[in-house]
C-alpha cells in the first residue's frame, strides 16, 4: 500500500513538472552542470594523479636511487684553464651498499656515457648505459625481442649491447634485428635484445631510462670508456673523473625502505666531504604523491560542489515560486483530509525528481566530457566508480536539503486563507 501511495506522488509531481516543461529544464540546468563538472574535474585530476603515480610506482616502491650531482660551488666555477672535477658515487660505495648496509636485497651500479652508434649509414646519439643484469629485475621493462646480457657476459667483457625500441627503430630501420652489429665511438657491438623504455618524469623524480639508451656490460664499460669525461663548451675545456653516476639498491620490505635511506645517506655522509649525490625514495615520493592526490580531489570537488549549491538555490527558488502558484490546491487537499506529512512528501518528491532527473543528464555530460579531453588532447582521464555515487548522492541531497523548506512551508499553510487565495 505504501508503495503503491509513493508511486502515486512520484507520479503525480512528474505530472506537475511537465505542467511547466521549459522552467522544470531551466532550473535542473544548475544540477546538470553541477554534476556534470563535478565528474568531469574528478577525472581530470584523477588521471593526472595517476600517471604521475605510475611513474612513480615503475621505478619500484622497495627501491633507493643513488645519483651522482656535481656540488653547487663547482657547478658555478667559470674558467678557462683545464681542471679535473672528481665528485660523485665511487665502486667503493656501490660495494658498501650491497654488502654492509641492512636489508639490502641487491644493488646495480650504473655508468653513464655518450656516444654516437652507427649501423650502415644510420646514426644516433645514444645514452650508453654501462650496468649489471640485475638493472633490469630492477627496473623492470618489457622485453621486446632478444635478452639482456647475462652475468657471463659480464665476467667476460662480452661486446653485446641492448637497445630501447626508439633505439631500434632508429638505427636499425627496415633491418632484422638481432645479431646486428653496431660500432660505439671506436668499439663494434653485437645487438642482443631490445627493451621498452619508459623514460619521463616521476613526480620530482627523473626516470632512471630514456629512449636513447643503449645498456652494456658495466666491465666493459669501465674497460673501454674509463672514468674520465672531457666537456668542450666556448672558450673552455674541463674534464670530469665519476666513477658511478649512478646506483639503484632494492631493500627486502617496503616498511624497511625508509630507514634503510637513512642508513645509506649517513654511510656517504662519512667516506664523501662534499654533498656530490642525491638520494631518492620513491616510496616517498609515492606517499607523498597519494597525498597530494587527495587533497587536490578534494579542491577540486569542492569548486565543482559550488556549481551544485547554486543549483540547488535555483530549485529552493522555483520550489517557492510553485508554492505561492499551488496555495489554492493546497488549501483544497487540506480541506479534504490532506495531512501536512503528505504535503511535505509531494513537494519533496517533486524536488528530487527535478534534481535527480538533472543529476542523470549531468551524469551523461560528466562521462563524456572526459572522453572528449582525452580524445581531443591525448590528457589521461579517469572516471571512477567514487565520483559517480557522489555525484548521484549529492544530487539526491540537493533535491531533498533545498526543496525541505518550500514543502514545509506550504504544509503549514492555513488551509482557510488558502481557499481564498486567487
Amino acid at each position: 500500500m505504501h508503495q503503491s501511495r509513493l508511486m502515486r506522488n512520484v507520479q503525480l509531481g512528474i505530472k506537475n513538472l511537465r505542467l511547466h516543461k521549459l522552467r522544470s529544464f531551466l532550473t535542473m540546468l544548475g544540477v546538470v552542470f553541477g554534476v556534470g563538472s563535478v565528474i568531469a574535474m574528478l577525472a581530470v585530476g584523477e588521471g593526472a594523479s595517476e600517471e604521475a603515480l605510475e611513474q612513480i610506482r615503475k621505478l619500484g616502491s622497495n627501491n633507493i636511487i643513488l645519483t651522482s650531482q656535481k656540488p653547487v660551488e663547482e657547478e658555478s666555477q667559470q674558467t678557462t684553464r683545464v681542471l679535473m672535477s672528481i665528485y660523485g658515487l665511487t665502486n667503493d660505495d656501490e660495494l658498501r651498499v650491497a654488502e654492509s648496509i641492512p636489508h639490502i636485497a641487491r644493488a646495480a651500479p650504473i655508468k653513464i656515457v655518450r656516444k654516437e652508434g652507427r649501423i650502415g649509414e644510420r646514426t644516433l646519439d645514444l645514452r650508453v648505459i654501462g650496468t649489471t643484469s640485475v638493472w633490469f629485475e630492477l627496473v623492470r621493462r618489457p622485453m621486446i625481442a632478444g635478452r639482456i646480457f647475462s652475468p657471463h657476459d659480464e665476467r667476460t667483457q662480452s661486446t653485446v649491447a641492448v637497445l630501447t625500441e626508439f633505439g631500434a627503430r632508429r638505427l636499425l630501420a627496415t633491418s632484422s634485428t638481432i645479431g646486428q652489429k653496431m660500432r660505439l665511438g671506436s668499439e663494434y657491438l653485437e645487438i642482443v635484445g631490445i627493451v621498452k623504455s619508459e623514460s619521463g618524469q616521476g613526480g620530482a623524480l627523473q626516470t632512471p631510462d630514456q629512449q636513447i639508451d643503449a645498456y652494456i656490460p658495466i666491465t666493459l664499460a669501465r674497460s673501454r670508456f674509463g672514468d674520465i669525461v672531457t666537456k668542450r663548451t666556448a672558450g673552455s675545456r674541463s674534464r670530469e673523473r665519476v666513477e658511478l653516476h649512478q646506483i639503484i639498491a632494492e631493500v627486502d620490505e617496503t616498511e624497511n625502505v625508509e630507514a634503510t635511506a637513512a642508513a645509506i645517506a649517513a654511510m656517504l655522509g662519512r667516506f664523501h666531504k662534499k654533498r656530490d649525490y642525491t638520494i631518492s625514495v620513491p616510496l616517498a615520493l609515492l606517499r607523498q604523491a597519494e597525498a597530494t592526490k587527495r587533497t587536490f580531489n578534494i579542491v577540486l570537488g569542492s569548486i565543482a560542489g559550488i556549481s551544485l549549491l547554486v543549483g540547488g538555490i535555483g530549485i529552493m527558488n522555483i520550489m517557492l515560486a510553485s508554492v505561492t502558484e499551488r496555495t489554492r490546491e493546497i488549501g483544497i487537499r487540506r480541506a479534504i483530509g490532506a495531512k501536512r506529512r503528505q504535503i511535505i512528501i509531494q513537494f519533496v518528491i517533486e524536488t528530487v525528481v527535478l534534481s535527480t532527473t538533472g543529476g542523470l543528464i549531468g551524469i551523461a555530460i560528466g562521462l563524456l566530457i572526459p572522453w572528449i579531453i582525452t580524445l581531443s588532447a591525448g590528457m589521461p582521464t579517469v572516471v571512477t566508480p567514487v565520483s559517480l555515487a557522489l555525484a548521484v548522492g549529492i544530487s539526491l541531497a540537493v533535491g531533498i536539503i533545498f526543496g525541505l523548506y518550500p514543502a514545509i512551508r506550504a504544509a503549514n499553510l492555513d488551509p482557510i486563507v488558502a481557499l481564498r487565495h486567487e
